[in-house]
């Protein structure tokens, strides 16, 4: 399992801390900043702690070129396009992020982003940002990892199709370079990932073999996922967010609505709180149901100097009476005084 926590702004991340609920925006702001503050006020309202962007430009990201190599035939739902006109459609204008920080700052969340340069770390800087996502395409470029790490910020990495020699790469580059506040999502680089691509029980093998904080980056349809990394030890869950999957867009078809945002926010608090701490014996919740276990009663009535035979003593319910463990011990003794029938028995019953 993972070690320690992070400090990302005011929340505490990582094992024995609430689950960090990020609802990333992506493309799906449409290029309406009306929208996209609408679908700030929707995260927080159904329960997320942060709200993640994304800092890049097309330019920044690929060329517009049209040879073969730029173009999307990966069985995806962007095929047909090329690298460039996909980026164009899905990059957020820079001069909105300022505005859109403050606005989550003032609803009580977080806001960070992944950036995609040198460039876009420059500008998350100026914006104070408190903590870097590293996407899981990008975890292989160790310079934009270097220059990311130089500023001291807490990061997070979606591995994504990582090999573990790639993440321990990754790992070490931000830790070298003076980042050691680091959280490990695991990640299905498919749009949606299918359920049976997930492989939850990576988290807990990256929180083990690292000694950080663990989650999920969930790009599969629903909330199941991501409700089952809770109890595999995830402390970070990462979800696209859409006001509608209806508006289309490059990841509106993966993105959740508002309220199933929320329904997986309730469903995580919910098992935060089933999962508890390791205990046994009552709780104070069901300490008054012991009455419900057995216990051994006088089930005829019994006159002083009788023995007490299987016939006059049973384990029956309510527990009232000695533990049923004892009936051999009693089975044989006699009785010391006269016991009505639907007595619990007890020792002092007994010669």
């Amino acid at each position: 399992m993972g070690s320690g926590c992070i400090q990302i702004g005011s929340h505490q991340v990582g094992e024995k801390c609430p689950v960090y609920l990020i609802a990333e925006l992506s493309a799906n702001h449409g290029h309406c900043l009306k929208k996209t503050r609408e679908l700030i006020r929707a995260a927080a309202e159904a329960g997320a702690n942060a709200i993640k962007l994304q800092t890049y430009t097309a330019d920044t990201l690929t060329l517009d070129c049209d040879n073969p190599y730029f173009q999307i035939d990966h069985a995806t739902q962007w095929d047909g396009q090329n690298f460039h006109s996909l980026y164009r459609q899905a990059e957020m204008p820079w001069d909105w992020q300022p505005q859109l920080k403050q606005i989550a700052n003032d609803l009580g969340l977080e806001l960070f982003s992944s950036p995609f340069d040198s460039t876009a770390v420059d500008f998350l800087e100026e914006m104070d940002v408190p903590a870097y996502k590293i996407a899981s395409f990008e975890i292989v470029d160790i310079p934009l990892l270097e220059y990311v790490a130089r500023t001291g910020r807490p990061t997070i990495l979606s591995t994504g199709m990582a090999t573990l020699e790639e993440i321990e790469l990754a790992v070490e580059t931000l830790e070298s370079n003076g980042c050691p506040d680091i959280a490990l999502l695991k990640c299905t680089s498919a749009y949606p990932a299918p359920m049976k691509s997930m492989n939850l029980h990576t988290i807990p093998a990256l929180g083990s073999h690292f000694q950080k904080p663990v989650g999920l980056s969930d790009h599969s349809l629903g909330i199941e996922a991501a409700v089952a990394s809770v109890c595999l030890g995830a402390s970070i869950i990462e979800k696209h967010l859409t006001l509608s999957r209806s508006d289309g867009g490059p990841d509106s078809g993966f993105s959740l609505e508002p309220s199933e945002f929320q329904a997986m926010a309730t469903a995580v608090r919910n098992v935060e709180q089933a999962l508890g701490e390791v205990h046994f014996g009552p709780t104070r919740y069901d300490s008054k149901n012991t009455d419900f276990r057995r216990s051994l009663f006088v089930v005829t009535d019994v006159k002083r100097g009788d023995l007490l035979t299987e016939e006059n003593i049973r384990s029956i319910r309510p527990g009232m009476g000695l533990a049923p463990k004892n009936m051999r011990e009693v089975i044989g003794k006699v009785a010391q005084t006269d016991i009505d029938r639907g007595t619990p028995l007890r020792w002092d019953h007994i010669a």
